[in-house]
């Protein structure tokens, strides 16, 4: 059963609209479903609010310790709650899925996402569940015929905001997602990850 939802981003108005951000969307909708309000919790390291989903109550986070130091901001609600990793599900946004696209998984890697790195490193464990916001890879953006030998320059994409081409299957997908919400908060993830794949 999840217990603990956190969006991933950078904290700060330049970055409120960035493709880093997807995660931070998302947790921002949620706790409008959860009536949940975010509030600066210095203990946490984090906007940090509790709400209710289906019957449950859920916390959720936004990390504002900037992307590469996420962890240190999961780890103090987890080990102030008592939350196993397993527990909690982290929103985050996904170079390698086509924006529209959305995913969740338990476990695996970091894909080279420095926020899922740090929280892996303060958790001791990749065991921890990760919604994942397709945004797209700049190498799309490459003409095909200049692709041989130019490298996509991926941090100046992930920290500028979507064209308006991308935007909008962005926010359908963060709105699948939210859909099995009430699933994943009570322990039907099997049924929820079945559902968000299908629709996709």
């Amino acid at each position: 059963m999840i217990k603990l939802i956190v969006g991933l981003g950078n904290p700060g108005a330049e970055y409120t609209a960035t493709r880093h951000n997807a995660g931070f969307w998302f947790v921002d909708q949620l706790a409008r479903d959860a009536g949940a309000t975010l509030r600066d919790e210095r203990r946490f390291h984090g906007h940090y609010g509790k709400g209710r989903l289906n019957g449950h109550d859920v916390h959720l986070l936004e990390p504002q310790t900037f992307m590469n130091r996420s962890g240190q901001s999961v780890v103090a609600v987890a080990q102030f709650f008592k939350i196993l990793p397993d527990e909690i599900l982290v929103a985050h946004d996904e170079l390698d899925l086509p924006p529209g696209t959305v995913k969740m998984k338990l476990g695996g890697g970091s894909g080279g996402h420095n926020g899922l790195k740090d929280i892996s490193a303060h958790l001791s464990s990749q065991h921890y569940w990760r919604l994942r916001i397709g945004i797209g890879h700049p190498r799309d953006l490459i003409p095909e015929g200049a692709r041989a030998g130019t490298k996509p320059d991926v941090v100046n994409f992930v920290l500028k905001p979507p064209r308006r081409e991308e935007q909008e299957p962005i926010d359908r997908s963060i709105e699948r997602a939210l859909a099995v919400m009430p699933f994943v908060v009570s322990g039907e993830t099997e049924r929820a990850v079945m559902n968000l794949h299908r629709n996709a």
